[in-house]
């Protein structure tokens, strides 16, 4: 290993505790409070014991102080984060609970809203998310039907703004606190906000210093949109090798992944990095302060690259073009 690598480590290892995020919050547009960082609840399904595991990483979260969670149908995880709430013998209230409607359950959305609810043992929740614009069919045991292509499936109907009118049901019954969507672009906002009568709280949505999405969060704070990001650190990319974040990792004593939460932080975005190792979760709970400098430097990283939410061989994601998509 050599010398400066060993040092970025030192540096690290040795660094204090720096302001603890977890008592950073924002208020959506409809008067809720929500912590500035959350963690993910996705994980890989194919593992075995992988809800067991989940639940296992999820308690260490919730004791290292996170309290705003981040689940969804299709993650299956549900159950795990109300069982890891639960156990942690903490109020209910003292969490912030976010779910999202799959894309398969377009033509039913009050009854995957109540399956969910039974699956978090909850009676409500904070924050209720459409996954994403796409409908798919729904079969059995089979989330993502493929056509003979290999593109997804895609059905025309239900429209989302046909599902996100339920949603607007959902919340005036007090069984969510807010409403929002997942990876919606300024062309699929436009076409949501024609027939919504409320706001989408927030956008969740693919963000770091790859893929900064500026037209977007300039978009989102015009409307009054709450801007969320997933994999906030890049989904173990190699943006976390790039020279000039390791620099201010080494001047910060810090790690890469701290600078770049704490980047998302100073543009007013939420976070929702997800880790299975309890040092990192207590890490990417305390953040540097980056000065004007620390994050111009962090903007120049920006190449409109995806490397989540990113067009197959097909020139599609989850079966819709770029165009549809509004990328």
């Amino acid at each position: 290993m050599s010398s400066s690598r060993t040092s970025y480590k030192k540096s690290i290892a040795s660094s204090p505790l720096l302001f603890p995020t977890m008592t950073l919050s924002l208020t959506l547009n409809d008067g809720v409070s929500i912590p500035m960082i959350g963690h993910g609840a996705g994980t890989d399904r194919s593992q075995p014991d992988f809800e067991q595991k989940a639940r296992s990483w999820l308690a260490t979260a919730i004791q290292a102080g996170y309290r705003h969670i981040d689940t969804a149908e299709v993650y299956m995880t549900e159950k795990a984060v109300g069982e890891a709430v639960k156990e942690s013998g903490l109020p209910r209230e003292d969490f912030f609970i976010t779910t999202k409607l799959p894309m398969y359950h377009k033509d039913c959305v009050a009854e995957s809203f109540a399956k969910s609810l039974d699956n978090l043992g909850m009676d409500y929740v904070d924050l209720y998310l459409m996954h994403a614009p796409q409908t798919f069919p729904y079969e059995e045991g089979n989330p993502f039907p493929l056509n003979p292509d290999g593109t997804l499936k895609t059905l025309s109907s239900p429209t989302f703004n046909e599902a996100y009118a339920k949603m607007e049901k959902i919340l005036s019954s007090g069984r969510t606190k807010a409403i929002g969507v997942s990876n919606f672009s300024i062309k699929t906002l436009d076409e949501l906000l024609t027939t919504a009568t409320i706001v989408p709280a927030v956008n969740q949505v693919e963000m770091h210093p790859y893929l900064a999405q500026n037209d977007l969060l300039e978009y989102h704070r015009r409307k009054g949109i709450t801007t969320e990001a997933y994999s906030p650190g890049g989904h173990g990319s190699l943006i976390r090798e790039e020279p000039s974040l390791k620099a201010l990792a080494l001047k910060h004593g810090v790690s890469t992944t701290q600078i770049i939460l704490a980047w998302h932080i100073s543009r007013g975005v939420i976070i929702l990095p997800k880790s299975e190792n309890a040092q990192r979760q207590k890490q990417n709970l305390n953040l540097p302060t980056l000065d004007k400098e620390d994050i111009e430097t962090i903007d120049r990283l920006d190449r409109g690259e995806r490397l989540i939410a990113k067009l197959d061989d097909n020139g599609t994601w989850a079966g819709w073009t770029k165009e549809q998509l509004g990328w």
